[in-house]
């Protein structure tokens, strides 16, 4: 039986289209073996969103290349996208393909077997009109199902790389988002996270469908507990969006909403398309809906032109919009974007500085949103033992509301919806008790 094993770098979609793959070699009759070990096949899912991101991919695939170089080496993903000709110059690359035609990977390894020709398949990705469509019915190592409902983005933030890499926003069709939710749900899961590159974008390149019909007709697969959306931009809460959170008991009440800057100068030199009162009004209706939904957001740090006292601006707007969490990265230059370009680059040192100070922040931010759901019962969906103490009999999964609650349990209970009562607030993670699963908890009314 043949052998291919994966190493995925970057996003949650890099995870899923891999996931994707692996489902072809499946059907192939392959076996998935530890990237680790020696393999017939090797296939690195690279990801390029910063320069550091191209010299991981790089490490990646040389590595793979020493551990057996009679195998067949194939690159994937934003990296093999962006600089074909880069990877394909690696001595020992065999395939280069890049974020599109993933489904033809099986007869190119066929190919490469039978001519021992390097193939380099990437095509111009800003012509690219379809949705590429990758089934996978499970995930061999999660108990959150990730769907991925679209692709591409026409925004072009002055930061980013990201349409270079994926092209424009594509959606995938309605059917088949809805045909896979069910087989997931047939596969056992209880939450799907939808997830793509621009996932709020969803429907917009539809003909009378939108994010929203979608969400309600999510509301409709049977068997279905959480519905999870990944990323949202703010000017994607559509009323519409927000009639969904609040016509629906299955949408989780948790929001990762990118906010990048909190100073309107910088938000404006990014090229993003809201100001913070725009962001704050829409984060104002959700809490009107939800109000104890948990927002989550990404900040960029240092970003060309920001002073101490755009800043202090941001600072101050964040504390303000109270979110339960926030991913804090300091800017980095990323060869080929507008931003690289300017002159004004913030130092390395002043960076660091208010990286932690944001980080102190969403610390302090973490805790005051967990600590009033302390008495409270929560639905958990146990995803793994705890890994700080893999043998004390501890699991750990999220809320609908993302707290990451700790409790004793035993394993069997892992992917299934459980009660747990909330006895202490934590900055990452919560301790929990008196579990009792919902089948139990119906029994028991009954």
């Amino acid at each position: 039986m043949p052998s291919v094993a994966f190493h995925t770098l970057g996003c949650k979609v890099n995870f899923y289209e891999t996931e994707g793959i692996w489902q072809l070699f499946k059907k192939e009759g392959y076996e998935q073996v530890d990237f680790e070990t020696k393999a017939d096949v090797y296939l690195i899912n690279t990801c390029t969103v910063t320069n550091t991101g191209d010299k991981k991919s790089r490490q990646v695939i040389r590595r793979a290349i020493r551990r057996n170089p009679d195998a067949i080496i194939a690159v994937t993903g934003c990296y093999a996208q962006t600089s074909p000709a880069e990877v394909a110059a690696i001595p020992g690359v065999d395939i280069v393909i890049g974020t599109q035609d993933r489904d033809k990977i099986i007869p190119l390894v066929d190919r490469f077997r039978q001519e021992r020709q390097p193939i380099n398949a990437v095509r111009n990705i800003m012509k690219t009109r379809e949705f590429e469509e990758l089934d996978v019915p499970e995930f061999s190592d999660r108990t959150r199902a990730f769907l991925k409902i679209q692709e591409g983005c026409n925004n072009f933030c002055t930061f980013c790389i990201i349409p270079w890499s994926r092209g424009l926003l594509r959606s995938r069709r309605p059917e088949s988002v809805l045909a896979q939710a069910r087989q997931l749900v047939d596969a056992g899961y209880k939450e799907i996270v939808l997830t793509g590159i621009h996932t709020g974008g969803y429907g917009e390149d539809l003909e009378g469908y939108s994010l929203a019909k979608l969400l309600w007709d999510l509301d409709k697969v049977d068997g279905l507990n959480r519905v999870r959306i990944s990323s949202i931009e703010a000017s994607q809460i559509t009323d519409e969006v927000l009639e969904v959170l609040q016509g629906s008991d299955k949408m989780c009440r948790h929001f990762h909403v990118p906010l990048q800057a909190g100073d309107d100068r910088v938000l404006k030199r990014m090229r993003r398309k809201y100001t913070t009162a725009e962001f704050g009004s829409k984060i104002e209706k959700i809490h009107r809906i939800m109000p104890d939904a948990a927002i989550t957001t990404d900040v960029i740090v240092g970003f060309p032109g920001e002073t101490e006292e755009m800043f202090a601006n941001g600072y101050r707007f964040m504390e303000q919009m109270q979110f339960a969490e926030m991913h804090v990265f300091p800017y980095s230059k990323r060869t080929g974007t507008p931003a690289a370009r300017m002159e004004d680059q913030v130092d390395e040192e002043i960076k660091n500085r208010r990286v932690h100070e944001l980080i102190d922040l969403s610390e302090r931010m973490q805790l005051a949103y967990a600590k009033p759901f302390v008495g409270q019962v929560l639905e958990v969906i146990p995803e793994r033992p705890y890994k700080e103490a893999p043998d004390s009999g501890l699991l750990m999964g999220y809320t609908d509301n993302y707290l990451q609650v700790v409790f004793r349990g035993s394993e069997d209970l892992i992917g299934q919806l459980v009660r747990v009562r909330i006895d202490e607030a934590g900055v990452n993670e919560c301790l929990g008790s008196d579990v009792t699963t919902l089948d139990s908890a119906r029994s028991a009314v009954v």
